[in-house]
């Protein structure tokens, strides 16, 4: 993407003059200038220098009378579904760019650029040729605040290969990472974490860090190449205001660093006296697996960093706060490692369950697990919208069927029709499943007059019940929950949910259930594998505890039980993996000869 196309010379100009205006400019080139009649083309070394042609000379400079226009040269056959759009204002939000991107049709890329200008850059790729023709007509030239838009085609390498595709609909789908709030204030590094670097600052420290007309914040940002925002309206009055950091793990740990440095002087210059801690923001999803069995991960980073730290309580949070309070108490230095240490467990947290959500989305079919909202605001660490998501125990009524099996709210109910309306493809076959619960959450499970298991069996197509209790003193209560796939993953999501809302374990806790299926006897074996081999994977892969007890008696369907320890994915990948297995026996035995039948003939050749 490094050709450029000089359009609207004049026919006096030569090679020499562009020779001397790039010269002037200071502009490289890797090629002669090929002058034609109103046009130019010339070849630069990088990506950098023709950005910089393209912002230093188009509309900019004048030869013979006549203002150069320089774009990207794009051959005809590329010229399909990808844009730039230049000159962006410099401190435009990011959503409001993606409504105005999302008139012309379904985007299903949008990254910046960076460059050297004030104003920001950004590539767009449409889903389809007709949409990305149709979004240069309309913003080319147009202005914003000020700002005249301006638009060119950039080479799709894949349009010759691939063909366009029509079927996206107008909006936005399933994008890369997490952008920043802004597309002009400091470039986006190329390798950006999904998770930023959320912390509070005292809010008589705001002004320090934001520094005269801003000038603080953006060296912050200039030399840790992060993205700051400092959401100064949040919470009016409040003590503390939060700030987000997006950018690698290296560029947050050195602007939060940076952060601590700049309170720590202030608070010398103003004799602030009180110890100014380092309090970083998780969401609770994470949290229980940074602190770890028996607190024991929290116990390491403390040890390593010579650091004290302690997490706000699951009380503190709101419907509007889903995030907790890690507080971290030391030197500079010590909080800057400890730092680092805490969101390393978050983004491996969140990195685990992406993974298996992306694994559990190709084992249902059809199942659009991206509407689950299992993480913050379609995506976790969205700044200040991450405050949308309700916690634990938030959801009221039957509005609460829409949440995540950690408390995320998302629109699943709303956003996809119920198994009974849609079913999947083939019409897969009902499976049941014994899910064990404390004895004590009955009662939560069951609802009012038996309302909450009503709305739960009718959301998610399934058939649920709760067995007698097998005696007096019984621990745990058996739900049996009857349906497809898809219906299985809804009941048993909601149900892992409402025990985390409702206290059944605790702040510390992970919901870890076990499950039973049950196989036909002769198959257990192939669930278990050769020396359990298959077993072994199972529970490598999924991360789940998978037993079939030995000595079984077939019960009188000759069938045996499996159980299925862990949490909620872990549990419905070891499910899913089961029945794969048990649908490729079924496979075999219907291809078998039934017993006492000739054996086939062999073909002629």
């Amino acid at each position: 993407m490094n050709k450029l196309y000089i359009g609207n010379v004049s026919a006096e100009a030569s090679e020499e003059d562009f020779e001397t205006i790039f010269e002037q400019w200071k502009i490289p080139h890797s090629g002669p200038f090929l002058v034609k009649t109103g046009y130019a083309f010339v070849d630069c070394p990088d990506e950098k220098a023709a950005m910089k042609a393209i912002d230093v000379l188009s509309g900019k400079v004048e030869l013979h009378g006549k203002l150069l226009e320089v774009e990207h040269s794009v051959p005809k056959r590329q010229r399909s579904c990808k844009l730039q759009i230049r000159n962006i204002p410099p401190h435009m939000q990011w959503e409001v760019l993606d409504s105005m991107l999302a008139q012309y049709g379904a985007v299903e890329s949008c990254e910046q650029v960076n460059t050297d200008t004030d104003t920001a850059v950004v590539n767009v790729r449409y889903a389809a040729k007709d949409q990305a023709r149709l979004a240069m007509e309309k913003l080319n030239g147009s202005m914003m605040e000020n700002y005249a838009l301006k638009v060119s085609y950039i080479p799709d390498e894949t349009a010759a290969s691939e063909g366009p595709s029509a079927s996206g609909r107008r909006g936005f789908n399933t994008r890369g990472p997490p952008r920043s709030s802004s597309p002009g204030l400091g470039a986006r590094p190329k390798v950006q974490s999904d998770i930023p670097l959320r912390m509070l600052v005292p809010t008589q420290f705001v002004g320090a860090i934001i520094g005269k007309e801003g000038a603080t914040i953006r060296n912050i940002t200039k030399q840790t190449h992060s993205k700051i925002d400092i959401h100064r309206k949040e919470n009016a009055g409040a003590a503390e205001k939060p700030i987000t950091i997006h950018s690698t793990p290296e560029g947050c740990s050195n602007a939060c660093r940076t952060i601590m440095e700049i309170m720590q002087k202030e608070a010398l210059d103003t004799k602030f006296t009180e110890e100014i801690p380092l309090k970083v923001l998780a969401h609770n999803n994470f949290v229980g697996r940074l602190i770890g069995k028996e607190g024991r991960n929290l116990k390491k980073i403390e040890q390593d960093t010579g650091t004290k730290i302690t997490i706000s309580p699951l009380q503190d949070l709101t419907l509007y706060n889903p995030e907790r309070t890690i507080t971290v108490k030391g030197s500079i230095e010590a909080c800057s490692r400890a730092e680092e240490e805490v969101m390393k467990k978050i983004r491996e947290s969140y990195e685990s369950d992406m993974a298996a959500m992306n694994l559990q989305s190709n084992l249902i079919p059809g199942l659009n697990l991206n509407a689950l909202g299992l993480f913050p605001s379609g995506a976790p660490g969205m700044g200040p919208s991450m405050s949308n998501v309700p916690p634990p125990g938030a959801h009221g009524g039957c509005s609460s069927f829409g949440c995540s099996p950690y408390g995320g709210e998302g629109q699943f109910w709303a956003s996809m029709p119920s198994a009974s309306s849609q079913p999947l493809a083939g019409h897969p076959e009902s499976e049941t499943v014994h899910l064990f619960i404390p004895a004590l959450a009955v009662g939560a499970i069951i609802g009012k007059q038996g309302q909450h298991i009503k709305q739960l069996s009718h959301f998610a197509g399934a058939s649920i019940k709760i067995a007698p209790a097998e005696g007096m003193d019984a621990k745990q209560r058996m739900v049996i929950i009857v349906g497809p796939p898809e219906a299985q993953f809804k009941a048993q999501c909601r149900i892992f949910g409402k025990l985390k809302e409702e206290n059944f374990f605790g702040p510390k806790e992970e919901v870890k259930l076990e499950a039973h299926i049950k196989v036909p006897s002769f198959a257990a074996g192939r669930v278990i594998g050769k020396g359990g081999k298959t077993v072994n994977e199972l529970q490598n892969l999924t991360c789940a505890e998978v037993v079939v007890p030995r000595d079984q008696t077939p019960d009188e369907n000759d069938q045996v039980i499996v159980k299925i320890s862990g949490h909620f994915f872990a549990c419905q990948l070891a499910q899913r993996k089961i029945q794969e297995i048990l649908a490729q026996v079924r496979r075999q035995q219907q291809t078998k000869p039934p017993a006492g039948a000739p054996a086939p003939l062999p073909r002629r050749k």
